[in-house]
């Protein structure tokens, strides 16, 4: 087998849109969709065919690659789609779906006799930009062959988590290290809105963690996002991250523990959605620290 692959792209947002663009130019022919057609239109400079269908964006692909929103939207797409997959295709389901949903996924893949792969992403905009994302993969070795091109493509590295993509060990790794981002994300934003409140320079404190094991990049780079008024366009925005709070106090939840932390960033991050900031990055959860406008920072 060469190592260019047909590649159906199904969701062309932040993240769909960068891993169509290092597709194409890793040589593979790519063939995306987006309900939007509009925002799916400007990959066509980069070499990707546009479809208006999901039935004709997966039309003799060897690989399958889901970006969406979340897992009933993966499942209907893909429903949507179902008539034109043939059996032993690859899928590579790379939205972050949650527990339940992964399972879903996996009996249309069976029901389907698809080959799926659990494949979520660690990053966004940037390093999905640049072809660095970290894929989280659970899936087949025997068929690892066929993927492996899709997933260099996207990503700088690919940690394998089971050969199972049903049992979704790669789905419930990437909810723990988002629960991570968000409750970073959700602390750098209180630290800007109490330094604020309490008249102290925020670089003081960034002098005073500077070096130290207090101090982290993540932490500074969520914080020069308020700080420089660059919240547009989202590395990750509000909206999806709102959703992925959810499915992790849901998942926590369900297997007996509580998630306090995650629950209030779940909050914080559906106030700041209120607020008008949905579409910017999800460091404006600064702004749910505050019942009115916020001052001039």
């Amino acid at each position: 087998m060469s190592d260019t692959r047909t590649v159906g792209l199904l969701g062309t947002g932040i993240m769909g849109a960068a891993m169509a663009r290092n597709l194409a130019r890793a040589g593979h022919s790519v063939r995306a969709w987006n309900r939007t057609r509009d925002k799916a239109q400007p990959l066509a400079a980069d070499g990707v065919q546009i479809t208006d269908t999901p039935t004709e964006a997966v039309t003799g692909a060897d690989v399958v690659l889901t970006m969406l929103y979340d897992g009933p939207a993966a499942l209907d797409v893909m429903r949507r789609a179902a008539e034109a997959l043939t059996p032993g295709t690859a899928w590579v389901q790379s939205t972050t779906a949650g527990i339940e949903a992964i399972g879903d996924l996996a009996r249309f893949a069976e029901e389907h006799r698809l080959v799926f792969f659990d494949a979520p992403v660690l990053g966004t905009r940037q390093p999905a930009e640049a072809g660095q994302l970290t894929v989280l993969a659970a899936g087949p070795e025997e068929h690892r062959p066929a993927v492996t091109p899709v997933l260099d493509a996207v990503g700088s590295r690919t940690v394998w988590t089971g050969e199972d993509g049903a049992l979704g060990s790669a789905t419930r790794l990437k909810l723990v290290a988002n629960s991570w981002v968000l409750a970073t994300t959700n602390a750098a934003g209180e630290v800007l809105a109490l330094s604020q409140a309490l008249g102290v320079d925020p670089q003081s404190f960034f002098d005073a963690i500077a070096g130290g094991g207090l101090d982290m990049p993540y932490l500074r780079a969520k914080a020069a996002l308020v700080l420089d008024d660059q919240l547009s366009p989202a590395q990750f925005a509000v909206d999806t991250a709102v959703k992925d709070a959810r499915l992790i106090v849901e998942a926590g939840r369900d297997h007996g523990v509580r998630l306090d932390v995650a629950a209030a960033s779940a909050d914080r991050l559906t106030r700041a959605a209120a607020a008008g900031h949905g579409e910017e990055d999800m460091a404006a959860a600064y702004f749910a620290s505050f019942e009115d406008p916020p001052p001039t920072r």
